[in-house]
């Protein structure tokens, strides 16, 4: 009894935080008006690894609750993309980028080892994107445009997922997937903390 109502917990603080976990980011960006230090192909990157992950979950029926948040992580990506495009100038590129993503999710299902294959890569793929982010961040040495409270919810939402899986389907892959994603969004979000910090104490010099 105790187990399902840490289950009932862990699936719904996951669905609630990822509600908003783009929210600080987006309002960041809309603030700023500028996209320093956030990472154009990381976001690209989550994206495939979040269309993919969700439709591996459908396709071999799991239940809902483990995986409930992604069409939400999707469209709250999807409103980052088109923000990033707009403060970039490039907003006319989102016409292409919608069609390689709707096409490239129409292919994933048209056979079974197509889609074991992508969610083979899918840890590989999510795990780029966290290292686009860090590049990104390295480069720039300024994380003032990067939310580190989206960051933070990001790990949070892994270490629960990790729990949800262990305790219902147990597949090797999504777990090993949320063990590399909790400690890559982790690493983000010190350099975040660090690179903040460092910008800050800067400021106080000047």
């Amino acid at each position: 009894m105790q187990s399902d109502t840490l289950l009932h917990v862990a699936n719904f603080s996951t669905l609630f935080v990822c509600m908003v976990l783009k929210f600080p980011q987006i309002l960041v960006l809309m603030r700023a008006k500028s996209t320093t230090g956030v990472s154009l192909h990381s976001l690209l990157l989550e994206l495939i690894g979040f269309i993919v992950f969700v439709t591996y979950q459908m396709y071999y029926d799991y239940p809902p609750p483990t995986y409930l948040e992604y069409p939400i992580l999707i469209a709250q990506d999807v409103i980052l993309l088109l923000l990033i495009l707009h403060y970039n100038g490039s907003l006319r590129h989102s016409v292409i980028y919608a069609l390689v993503f709707v096409g490239g999710w129409k292919l994933l299902t048209v056979e079974k080892w197509i889609i074991d294959l992508a969610m083979s890569l899918c840890t590989f793929i999510s795990a780029a994107s966290k290292f686009a982010q860090l590049q990104c961040l390295w480069k720039t040495k300024d994380a003032g445009q990067v939310s580190a409270l989206t960051w933070g919810m990001a790990t949070y939402t892994c270490i629960a997922r990790i729990y949800t899986t262990t305790v219902t389907t147990g597949d090797m892959q999504v777990l090993v997937r949320f063990i590399a994603m909790t400690l890559l969004n982790l690493w983000v979000l010190l350099t975040v903390f660090y690179y903040q910090r460092h910008s800050g104490h800067s400021k106080k010099k000047d």
